[in-house]
């Protein structure tokens, strides 16, 4: 059977996905990034699924580090999605250019002040996933800062290639 590239394109750009900053530090360094593949996997234990690029400046800490944080994006964050989704490489150090004020988590991972709230997760497990690998990560700290309704990418107008 041959897989109609199209209707693959469509249907997986038809999947609704949400816009977080992660965050993550180890040995005094920091990594930010824009994450839409994430997703709650079990209410008990509180459980995470994150995917995270293979060549994400942001992979190391996770890894060496043990732990993630998640802040949730509020809709008006659209021009701040963008701006973390931007490689370290072209980028720089996100937190020093665009003035990401921080809240230091008991965890000591460090969490958007500017975000729907933060939580931080342990990570339990890895897999490798093509491009990217799949954390399962729980919840072991949580913070809330608003209600305002969360970004979407859909609505941000970002798109995947599908």
């Amino acid at each position: 059977m041959e897989l109609d590239q199209a209707a693959k394109k469509k249907v997986l750009r038809d999947f609704t996905y949400g816009l977080y900053a992660v965050t993550a530090a180890h040995d005094g360094e920091r990594g930010v990034f824009t994450a839409n593949w994430l997703s709650q996997a079990s209410f008990e234990p509180p459980l995470v699924m994150l995917s995270v690029e293979n060549d994400s400046s942001t992979l190391p800490l996770i890894r060496a580090s043990g732990r993630f944080a998640i802040c949730p994006l509020d809709e008006s964050q659209k021009a701040l999605a963008g701006a973390l989704g931007r490689p370290k490489a072209r980028a720089g150090d996100k937190y020093a250019t665009l003035d990401l004020a921080v809240v230091d988590t008991e965890s000591g991972v460090p969490a958007l002040a500017d975000s729907l709230g933060y939580v931080v997760c342990d990570v339990q497990s890895e897999s490798p996933a093509g491009d990217s690998v799949i954390f399962i990560a729980e919840v072991v700290e949580a913070r809330s800062f608003s209600d305002a309704p969360p970004l979407e990418m859909r609505q941000a107008g970002f798109r995947h290639a599908g």
